[in-house]
């Protein structure tokens, strides 16, 4: 995409096109547009804006997501806006007496994978903040998205719908958004680590005299606690801080017995 900085998509995110239909506001589309590159994406396109294009109301919604706005194409009908792609969805709670499928965002944006990972091109229909895509609109899709929302509370603004399509999209492609100062994921524990540990914590439960008195008892609890910290799927990290914590309290109790 011509205009693309380094705050734009993500090199191995494939691009779907989100396409406003006779969006009226431009607050909203600056939102869109803020919402897309929150989640990567960048491929706006505009069919017949209410206020017009380029729309400054938009730029100041969008919250340094310029890039996708100096990018987005303009078009005077969904099919002329929709011409070079081959998979379609529609966003909307209409066309439920339509002939076509009906998809949770998370089934299309898979889809949607599968189809770019063949070649294909694909978009996603948006329709105006008063009523929506209209049944004609509907009607050039190949699938209509349905998200299942509080039946009593179910209409969501353009922003809301762009975002939560473009979160699936993103979640679909297995690159899920990295908070900042979030840490690294930890090594899980091998199994050497676990036994060694195991081993010194039964070590200490005999020199104890836990089993003293219940002798036909310890395999049984043994195997018990074996199973309980397997399950934890203790991180290396995690399994070295309880190997210091029981070595402390193991010399502790040491220098206690001695006069």
């Amino acid at each position: 995409m011509a205009g693309t900085d380094s705050r734009m998509q993500d090199a191995a995110l494939a691009q779907p096109a989100i396409i406003l239909v006779r969006p009226q506001m431009g607050q909203n589309i600056g939102a869109a547009a803020r919402a897309m590159l929150n989640f990567g994406l960048g491929q706006m396109r505009l069919v017949a804006p209410r206020d017009g294009w380029p729309n400054p109301d938009a730029r100041a919604m969008a919250s340094r997501a310029d890039e996708v706005l100096d990018d987005a194409k303009v078009f005077a009908t969904v099919g002329e806006a929709i011409a070079d792609l081959h998979l379609v969805f529609a966003t909307t709670a209409r066309g439920r007496e339509l002939d076509k499928p009906i998809l949770q965002p998370r089934q299309a944006a898979e889809d949607g994978h599968q189809a770019i990972g063949s070649g294909q091109r694909i978009g996603f229909l948006f329709g105006g903040e008063r009523a929506g895509l209209d049944n004609d609109d509907v009607a050039l899709a190949n699938g209509i998205i349905h998200v299942p929302a509080n039946p009593a509370f179910a209409s969501l603004n353009l922003a809301q719908a762009v975002l939560l399509v473009s979160y699936e999209w993103r979640m679909a492609a297995g690159l899920p958004i990295r908070m900042e100062g979030q840490m690294p994921e930890a090594e899980p524990a091998t199994s050497g680590q676990m036994q060694a540990f195991l081993d010194f914590i039964s070590g200490e439960l005999d020199s104890s005299g836990m089993f003293t008195r219940i002798e036909d008892k310890r395999p049984t609890m043994l195997r018990n606690l074996r199973s309980m910290f397997h399950r934890a799927q203790l991180t290396e990290q995690e399994v070295r801080t309880l190997f210091g914590m029981m070595r402390s309290i193991s010399g502790h109790r040491q220098n206690q017995r001695k006069p």
